[in-house]
Formats: structure tokens, sequence, C-alpha cells
């Protein structure tokens, strides 16, 4: 994959996202750390305040339970949508800017539900996979390898 220069590429895994900027050229591409965000991990005490609830049956008379939500897969989607604000903030920011996006698929689907239009506009390549732990160097090497 080329990634032209000052193209902005986007790591993102839910929890972490990284966004690096391409100071090199198509050819030999320099990313360097322009922003990172983290959220915190949070325990299941700090996500929730209450148990499952519980509603009567109208037909049986007896006591139906509801399923309790994954609060921490609610967090990430919530961090994805955040990140796809922040991809907005800096498209509006610097207005002539190419957009990479590498996330694993569920984080990307909800990146992509978020994106506005000014930012999908821009998004030139998604990619469904997991970088954003590996080393500069090395997503470096692998998105040239796609």
């Amino acid at each position: 994959m080329r990634i032209e220069h000052d193209a902005l590429v986007m790591l993102a895994d839910g929890r972490k996202s990284l966004f690096l900027r391409n100071e090199g050229d198509a050819d030999y591409p320099n990313l360097v750390v322009e922003d990172q965000r983290a959220q915190a991990g949070l325990e299941d005490r700090e996500l929730k305040t209450d148990a499952p609830g519980r509603a009567m049956n109208q037909v049986g008379g007896g006591l139906n339970s509801y399923e309790e939500p994954d609060y921490h897969q609610l967090e990430e989607d919530r961090f994805a949508r955040d990140m796809a604000d922040l991809l907005k903030a800096k498209v509006q920011k610097k207005n002539a800017l190419d957009i990479i996006v590498v996330a694993p698929p569920r984080t990307l689907g909800e990146l992509r539900q978020a994106y506005d239009r000014s930012v999908a506009e821009r998004v030139v390549a998604e990619l469904d996979k997991d970088y954003v732990n590996h080393p500069i160097d090395k997503v470096e090497q692998l998105l040239k390898a796609h």
C-alpha cells in the first residue's frame, strides 16, 4: 500500500488509538506519532451500577430476567465513536487529508458507522487488522506489504 506524504494513519483497537502522520514519501514512509488516546481499563463494578433488571411475565405470571449487557464492549464501541469524532476534528483542522484506518473488524465497523461525511470522503484505505500495539517501524513494513 502506498501512503502518501502527510497522510494520516489511524490505528485503533477499541481501547487504544494512535494517529500517525507520514512525514516521508509514498515510497519510503516515515510514520510519526501525532496523537494517541487510551481508554482506562475499568472494572465491571465501575461500568455498571446495579444487577440486571427483571420484569413480570404477562402470560405466565412469573419473572423474566433481562440479559446483562457487555459493558466492556459498549465502552469499546463508544471509544470507537469518539475516535471517529476526533478524525472529524483533524479533517476540519487540516483540510486536504488522506486517511488510512487500521482496526480489528468490530472496531472498524463501529468507526464506519460513526464517520462524518468529510471523514468518509478522505478515507483512502481501511484494513481490518490490529496493529495498534506494534512498533511504528513494524507498522510501516506491514502497511507497505498490503
